[in-house]
């Protein structure tokens, strides 16, 4: 059944921009005023709109009014009209697919469950946003476009959020990416000669291995416990110690993808042993704006470590198409972060950089939206997976966008490969292994919509009844084609 939208919803929703639009034929105004509520998620694909009849009441509008909007949104690909249904949102077809084919998983069709990727749509206001952002761009027309720092706009907001949440920071300290593994390969090719150690937990995020070794750098798994203390800084530090590694990659926050968050106690302990040991972190904090029971997030690493490097980017937290990313520098390594930084590109473009400072500028209101939306989901899979799968195992993550499931037996790889039969796209547990292993677990993302993530665990259940059957072979699903690594 279609969610159904009640006219007087429908009209709070629409009534802002409906206002401001100012002079114009009404169909056209109430038009474009559905079209950006479709576009931002506000009135959701699959929802059921008010009918014809009954929406003019509460917008103070004629039926002709309304029937001629419903109309252009149904010639423009955002309506469709079903017997006994009435008029059903919908988001226009894009040439090409939403996903790139280098990101999506081969002959990844209609119906299947992409579960590589942890990132969520678009939150409502983007193409507001986006909007405003073009008003702005006069005024760097006249220059030659290139902030290879970062506009200062975006860089002061930036600075500031460091600030208020307790890492003193000034904009020069500041350098914006094309996103946070961008920064990570800056970093790295900072502060890494060719074939030198950098540690990284295990499990970990599968681009940053492939980064640190583009980078000529030898990655030192240290091993993450997934059930009680993940970090356990005394075997970080028998792990540094014995290893000479002067660099390290973590990620303390909602870490990806076992969700887990360091203590404060435990990021003072480590500050201390990195500190001691002249260890300089490369700190990803790409998750830190996704806390969702409403905990605080303890201070930044960063802080206890002052020569460390963060990371970060809006990429899961607001958008991925927006590609705006940085890197928080200590001001004695900001020459050679800003020649490193230099090797990669010119600068982000800068109508991006204009979007993204004006969503952080309003994230508090945009966050809580995005973190009810993957509360929501993170329930759907807990509660598939005790019906469906009662054996599978995982610590409720307070934060983050996947869950990290044990498996009661190892069969990760395997599992992967029999899901694609029943169109679920999975990426094995061994993709977020530094050293090799963890076919015994494996990462469900929740970023979906709420009808995607109810059929994950009933299909999961199926695939996970083939392989304990033995009906799997190899790397290769039933149509024979090979299992893929690339994961979001």
């Amino acid at each position: 059944m279609p969610r159904v939208l009640t006219a007087p919803v429908v009209a709070d929703l629409i009534r802002p921009t409906l206002s401001a639009q100012g002079v114009g034929p009404a169909y056209l105004r109430l038009t474009e005023a559905l079209r950006h509520a479709i576009a931002d998620g506000r009135l959701p694909e699959g929802s059921r709109l008010p009918s014809e009849r009954d929406l003019p009441g509460p917008l103070g509008l004629s039926r002709t009014t309304i029937t001629r909007a419903y109309a252009e949104l149904r010639s423009q690909g955002y309506l469709r009209t079903r017997r006994g249904s009435g008029s059903l949102v919908q988001v226009p077809h894009v040439p090409g697919g939403r996903i790139d084919h280098l990101l999506t998983p081969s002959a990844l069709g209609e119906g299947v469950l992409d579960l590589t990727c942890t990132a969520a749509a678009a939150p409502p206001g983007t193409s507001e946003a986006y909007q405003d952002a073009v008003e702005d761009l006069g005024a760097y027309l006249p220059g030659t476009g290139y902030y290879p720092g970062g506009l200062p706009v975006l860089r002061e907001v930036l600075a500031d959020r460091f600030t208020a949440r307790g890492l003193a920071t000034s904009p020069e300290q500041v350098i914006v990416a094309p996103g946070a593994l961008a920064g990570v390969a800056i970093a790295a090719r900072a502060l890494l000669s060719r074939r030198e150690r950098v540690l990284v937990e295990t499990p970990t995020y599968p681009n940053a291995i492939a980064t640190l070794e583009g980078a000529g750098a030898r990655t030192v798994a240290h091993p993450v416990d997934h059930v009680h203390d993940d970090w356990q800084v005394t075997e970080l530090t028998r792990a540094l110690r014995s290893s000479g590694a002067r660099t390290a990659y973590l990620i303390p926050d909602f870490h990806n993808p076992t969700g887990a968050l360091m203590p404060a106690e435990q990021r003072r302990e480590l500050g201390r042993v990195m500190r001691a040991l002249g260890v300089v972190p490369i700190v990803d904090e790409s998750i830190v704006d996704l806390p969702l029971d409403g905990q605080p997030v303890p201070e930044p690493l960063g802080r206890h470590v002052p020569d460390s490097v963060t990371v970060g980017s809006v990429s899961k937290s607001l958008w991925g198409g927006l590609r705006v990313g940085w890197l928080r520098v200590p001001r004695a390594r900001a020459e050679e972060m800003a020649a490193s930084r230099l090797k990669l590109d010119l600068g982000v473009p800068v109508l991006e950089q204009l979007v993204a400072a004006r969503l952080l500028q309003d994230a508090p209101q945009i966050l809580a939206r995005q973190q009810a939306r993957l509360r929501e989901g993170r329930e759907i899979v807990l509660a598939g997976l005790r019906e469906h799968l009662p054996d599978w195992r995982v610590r409720v993550p307070r934060g983050g966008m996947a869950l990290w499931c044990a498996l009661p037996a190892s069969g990760s790889t395997a599992l992967a490969t029999a899901a694609r039969r029943y169109d679920v796209a999975l990426a094995a547990g061994p993709n977020f292994a530094a050293g090799g292993g963890l076919d015994g677990w494996i990462r469900l993302p929740y970023v979906l919509s709420p009808e995607q993530l109810g059929q994950v665990a009933p299909r999961l259940a199926l695939a996970w009844a083939d392989v304990l059957a033995g009906r799997v072979e190899g790397g290769r699903d039933a149509r024979g084609e090979e299992a893929r690594r690339i994961i979001a």
